[in-house]
């Protein structure tokens, strides 16, 4: 894989965790989201350590709490489908500030939150600590099925070259005077989407008969081998570890 940009949601730094494999922090955040799942929703304590968990890794990596908190921003989608289960869930009653809301639709929207934020949250500190090339070669390390490895490396590279065209296909509409105002714009905001289309997939096979040229057999060469030694792994279980043990206490208590 060759060498890429670094990400908007990548924070350069030299830390702790930044210097962890790819694939260490992969599995570390994979299991640590499954643990955060499995937590019954009525611990709300469990969750809070979740949090103060999570905090902790931020700070070892040393990620400003704003540059986090400003890409948790993408949760909102979420955040408003939550807010909706209390009016729409049936169930049992409750009256809350002179709203009557469903108690299973809070308990659904507590459920929600709780687990997509600090989900979302491990995932953003992931990115924030790990270039892309990294972490497609932690996925190669772990086994992933190349296909899907490769199908997401050329995602991240050719994300950027769409991007750059629609740039471009907007500043050449209003070049020449073109305004989205209305419902009448959408025609032509509907021809440029598959003018865009079509230009992409001509980029792809173009793309692809140039990788073909230069010897493609359907495997991308990897030029890195990442390894871990034994304290690194103990290092990135430290989290998903100790997210079990109050995931269990949850349980028990």
């Amino acid at each position: 894989m060759g060498a890429g940009h670094a990400h908007k949601l990548y924070r350069h730094g030299h830390s702790p965790v930044h210097d962890l494999p790819p694939h260490c922090k992969l599995a570390a955040v994979f299991a640590f989201v499954i643990v955060v799942v499995s937590t019954p929703r009525e611990a709300m304590w469990a969750f809070a350590l979740y949090a103060v968990l999570l905090a902790g890794v931020t700070a070892v990596a040393r990620i400003p709490a704003g540059f986090l908190l400003k890409r948790l921003l993408i949760e909102i989608p979420f955040v408003a489908f939550a807010v909706l289960m209390p009016f729409v869930v049936p169930g049992d009653q409750v009256h809350v500030l002179g709203l009557s809301l469903s108690e299973p639709g809070l308990w659904g929207a507590w459920n929600v939150l709780a687990k997509g934020t600090l989900g979302v949250a491990a995932s953003v500190l992931l990115a924030s600590t790990t270039e892309l090339r990294s972490l497609l070669l932690g996925l190669q390390r772990l086994k992933l099925p190349p296909m899907l490895v490769q199908i997401a490396s050329f995602m991240i590279r050719y994300g950027d070259v769409i991007t750059d065209e629609m740039r471009r296909m907007s500043i050449a509409r209003r070049s020449r005077g073109f305004e989205a105002r209305g419902v009448r714009q959408w025609g032509v905001l509907g021809k440029s989407a598959g003018a865009l289309f079509i230009r992409s997939y001509e980029r792809g096979e173009r793309v692809h008969l140039a990788m073909v040229s230069r010897g493609y057999t359907g495997t991308m060469p990897v030029i890195d081998e990442v390894t871990a030694s034994g304290a690194q792994w103990r290092s990135a279980a430290a989290l998903p570890f100790a997210a079990l043990c109050v995931c269990l206490l949850g349980w028990c208590l």
